[in-house]
């Protein structure tokens, strides 16, 4: 079933923003064990070497940091020891944060040229690309193996034949859900081709019968900006491909999605601000804490989502405008780790995330956590020991495979980050009353569109 998924990949590629979750910021490091050589060596070096020469004596230390569930943590760590066990003379200094926390460290980290040796990007990329090392040398010179994966997949992380990275697993959008909240509430479960009215009745019925939210946290620009618009055509995007402006021209497209919204707060049916700002991590999650019955989540965090609530849940596709119109959805890249520019041990960097990517044994630890693998060799080695939900997340990346598209964008524009803050703060403005949805609408676009004409 997954080379289903990567025939359609193959042309179905998108780099995005993929929220993960994390607990509050834990710096923490493992200890390793400096090994020495002590066979005669009488010959003189050359102390004026590059920093990537080494020998036994030599300790080199990485920093590497992340964002995640608790989690993505323990397995992360756990491939580092793996890693320095096999390379007993690197040491790795490794912080891991939720989206938010990690973000502020990283913005932080970049006015001071200080960034750690490798960290992890998404969607988000373009922001940072002055602050990234390409790996085209590395990979030419045989140090980071990219001979098992495919130039589709390799696209995913290039900029301007740039080779920025490889992408740490493809990955979908989705909702997850509880079937049997579902059942105690009388509502059927939600269909591979439901709208975003059938997910509106469901809430409000769930939230009627059971006392509880009827949805967890939506991803709003998301779901009502950069899908929804898709959702209206295929010849329709938020951002036009070319990234240099929008991709359509009327601003009521972006109406429905911010009037249903305040709807279903204005019911009680969905958190509001407040509450939503109590969802820090996977495991405070309406949907986890038995306080919802659905939410937002990316493929890949499914299984991490069920352990945490400790039952069976389900995943669908994002609600589309018409059952039988585009879902507005693709298979993406989901994250990427990258060397830093000013890292003194790029080499050893590139040595590692070779590791990261290819080795078996550590993809086998970190489970596809991140996303299906992009390394043959690697897929079919996991695929044989794919537990009931893993071979779910499969099955749905699968799915949405199969789902038509448009022209989709490769990358986001740099002007994104500034359109969604945006975008979330007038949509909070219309839930408080201070402006109906047309008028929001209407201000999004104008925004946006003047963002690209500065």
């Amino acid at each position: 079933m997954l080379k289903k998924v990567l025939s359609v990949v193959l042309v179905l590629v998108l780099s995005l923003s993929i929220m993960g979750c994390s607990n509050d910021a834990e710096n923490t490091t493992d200890e390793v064990t400096s090994s020495t050589d002590n066979s005669s060596n009488e010959e003189s070096t050359d102390t004026e070497s590059s920093n990537e020469t080494t020998n036994d004596e030599e300790e080199i230390v990485l920093r590497m940091a992340w964002w995640g569930s608790q989690k993505r943590h323990d397995i992360t760590a756990e491939v580092i020891a793996l890693y320095e066990s096999q390379n007993p003379n690197v040491k790795i200094e490794y912080e891991f944060y939720d989206f938010d926390g990690y973000i502020t460290n990283l913005n932080t980290l970049v006015a001071a040229n200080d960034v750690w040796d490798l960290f992890q990007l998404g969607g988000n990329f373009p922001t940072y690309l002055d602050r990234i090392l390409p790996l085209n040398d590395y990979i030419d010179q045989g140090i980071i193996d990219a001979s098992n994966t495919t130039d589709a997949f390799l696209k995913t992380t290039q900029f301007e034949d740039m080779q920025l990275s490889l992408s740490s697993g493809v990955n979908t959008y989705g909702i997850a859900y509880d079937p049997e909240m579902f059942a105690q509430a009388g509502v059927p479960e939600p269909t591979n081709d439901w709208t975003w009215a059938d997910y509106e009745a469901a809430a409000m019925k769930i939230h009627e019968e059971l006392g509880i939210f009827g949805s967890s946290k939506i991803e709003d620009f998301i779901a009502g900006a950069s899908m929804g618009i898709s959702q209206e055509g295929f010849d329709y995007n938020f951002f036009a491909p070319s990234n240099d402006q929008l991709g359509f021209d009327d601003p009521s497209m972006l109406e429905d999605y911010l009037a249903m919204r305040k709807r279903l707060v204005d019911a009680g049916a969905y958190p509001d601000p407040g509450a939503l700002s109590e969802i820090t991590d996977i495991e405070s999650d309406f949907l986890v804490t038995g306080e919802a019955p659905m939410t937002w989540v990316a493929a890949n965090q499914l299984p991490t989502l069920a352990e945490a609530a400790g039952k069976e849940l389900k995943i669908v596709p994002v609600p589309r405008k018409e059952a039988n119109g585009p879902s507005g959805m693709t298979i993406q890249s989901s994250q990427m780790f990258c060397i830093a520019k000013g890292s003194e041990h790029p080499e050893e960097a590139a040595k590692f995330l070779n590791f990261f990517i290819n080795d078996v044994e550590a993809n086998k630890i970190l489970a596809a956590e991140r996303g299906i693998p992009i390394v043959s060799n690697v897929r079919e080695a996991l695929e044989t020991d794919l537990t009931d939900v893993q071979k779910r997340m499969y099955d749905y990346v699968d799915l949405v495979g199969s789902f038509e598209t448009g022209v989709i964008n490769v990358i986001s524009p740099p002007e994104q980050a500034e359109i969604q803050d945006y975008y979330e703060l007038v949509l909070t403005q219309v839930i408080f009353d201070e402006k109906t949805p047309a008028e929001a609408a209407e201000e999004i676009f104008n925004f946006a569109t003047d963002k690209f004409n500065q």
